[in-house]
C-alpha cells in the first residue's frame, strides 16, 4: 500500500465538494499528522472535521518522532505543514499532498513526491472515480477555494474537458 501524507486544505476543499472518499478510492489508506488534526479540530462543527471523523477508518492520525526538526521549520511554515514534511520524511512517504506553494517548494527540496489537490482531482478522473471534473472545480470556487481561470482551464484540457 503506498504511503500517502496529507495536509490541512486538500482535505478542506475535497470535504466541501463532497470528494474526499476520493483519497480512500486512489490510495486506500491517508495519513495525516497530529497538527493537521488539530487545525481541523479548531472547528469542531466544519463540514471537514466532521468528515475527517467520520472517516478515521482510513484517516490515520499520527504523531512525528522528530519534534527537534520542527524548530528548523517554523519561521516559513504552519504546523500542519512543518509536521507534513517531517511525517512524509519519517515515513518514507510515496505522495505528499499540499497545496500551498511555499510548502511544496519546501517539499520538492526535501526530495519528497508532491501532488495538490487538483493533481488528485485529475488522477480520480483518469482513474473513472469520477465522471466530470468542471463541476467539482466550479462548486470548489463556489466555496471559496481560489483557482485561476488559466489553472482550471488547464486541468480540463489534461482531462479532456476543455
Amino acid at each position: 500500500m503506498r504511503k500517502v501524507v496529507v495536509n490541512t486544505t486538500p482535505l478542506i476543499a475535497l470535504s466541501h465538494v463532497g470528494q474526499l472518499d476520493i483519497l480512500k478510492k486512489l490510495y486506500g489508506e491517508i495519513m495525516i499528522p497530529e497538527a493537521v488534526y488539530r487545525e481541523l479540530s479548531v472547528k469542531t462543527e466544519s463540514i471537514c472535521k466532521k468528515a475527517v471523523d467520520r472517516s478515521l477508518e482510513w484517516i490515520r492520525v499520527e504523531n512525528i518522532n522528530n519534534q527537534m526538526a520542527k524548530a528548523m521549520y517554523k519561521t516559513q511554515l504552519h504546523d500542519g505543514e512543518v509536521e507534513v514534511m517531517i511525517l512524509s520524511k519519517e515515513m518514507a512517504a510515496d505522495v505528499v499532498i499540499i497545496d500551498d506553494a511555499n510548502a511544496k517548494k519546501h517539499a520538492k527540496y526535501l526530495g519528497l513526491p508532491v501532488t495538490g489537490t487538483l493533481g488528485v482531482l485529475i488522477k480520480a478522473k483518469q482513474d473513472g472515480y469520477i465522471n466530470e471534473l468542471r463541476p467539482i472545480l466550479h462548486q470548489m470556487v463556489e466555496n471559496g477555494i481560489y483557482i485561476s481561470q488559466s489553472l482550471i482551464e488547464l486541468c480540463l484540457r489534461q482531462v479532456g474537458e476543455a
